[in-house]
């Protein structure tokens, strides 16, 4: 049966959304190379989307200001952003995807602890997989060792998705509040949380500083800054447009995106393990889209 256009289009501006996110580590390692670090490039990037919210939106800033639970989501939205984001561009992309995307297990248990869900069946099918295609991506190539993550790339990667899992259950808690509140909540945390780690940990000699102004990281830092935009946009559009287990469906094509696009220029490459361990965590992650028997 052919799609309706009334679906076809939200779906296909989740898929521009899924695109963006999933071949945003090109443009980061571009920008790196010209000497502006992830974390430098995600508080710019950032910034700027602050700067068009307050600027369309003014009383977002009273909301967020006066709203101090709203400061967690800054802190939630800011850590996956930043993590991710350094991740991506210094890590396999692939692997760093797929470690990102055990979403599921951290929704979990975020969900139990924060909005008191019940753990069901099907929910602990969902952490059990998610558990088991983790343990098989991070076992060392040799074995012999526990299956924890050695790298920084490794520990952003999980970081970053259980912040997002965070993020996600916060704007399930705090849905009543106004869109544009939660939206500056969610890139002014962007903007704050990786321009202070990029600030602390260039005092301490590990991030290089703020290069000097430049034409080329300029432009191209401006560029991204429009596109991650569009994406928000565009996910807000499609999401509010379809079903929240068709979004979810969609949004997983992040994860083609970013595997595709990593094998083709150079940014990650397959192996056995991460295509094992990626089958499992993608199953976990399309029975939490299955539906609401999938929520709990």
């Amino acid at each position: 049966m052919p799609v309706s256009r009334p679906a076809l289009q939200p779906a296909l501006a989740l898929t521009f959304n899924a695109f963006v996110w999933g071949c945003s580590w090109w443009p980061f390692r571009q920008l790196e190379a010209l000497g502006l670090h992830p974390l430098w490039a995600t508080a710019l990037i950032y910034a700027v989307a602050v700067a068009v919210i307050l600027a369309l939106r003014p009383r977002a800033l009273g909301q967020l200001l006066g709203t101090p639970v709203l400061w967690l989501l800054v802190l939630a939205a800011g850590t996956t952003n930043a993590a991710f984001n350094w991740a991506v561009t210094v890590g396999d992309v692939v692997r760093v995807v797929l470690l990102f995307y055990l979403m599921p297990l951290w929704a979990v248990l975020l969900a139990r602890l924060l909005l008191h869900e019940a753990l069901t069946r099907l929910a602990a099918l969902r952490v059990l997989l998610a558990l088991a295609g983790a343990a098989i991506v991070l076992w060392p190539p040799g074995g012999g060792a526990l299956p924890l993550p050695r790298t920084l790339p490794d520990w952003l990667g999980l970081l970053g998705g259980f912040s997002f899992a965070l993020n996600n259950v916060l704007l399930r808690r705090e849905a009543h509040r106004p869109e544009e509140g939660r939206a500056l909540a969610m890139f002014g945390g962007g903007m704050l949380v990786a321009g202070a780690l990029a600030i602390a940990l260039g005092a301490a000699g590990r991030v290089a500083p703020l290069p000097a102004p430049a034409p080329a990281w300029l432009l191209g830092a401006a560029t991204l800054a429009l596109l991650f935009l569009a994406g928000n946009l565009a996910l807000q559009y499609g999401a509010a447009r379809l079903p929240a287990n068709v979004t979810a469906v969609v949004m997983l094509t992040e994860i083609l995106f970013a595997s595709v696009s990593a094998l083709l220029l150079g940014g990650g490459a397959l192996s056995p393990s991460l295509l094992a361990g990626g089958a499992l965590i993608l199953l976990a992650a399309l029975l939490a889209a299955a539906g609401p028997a999938a929520s709990g």
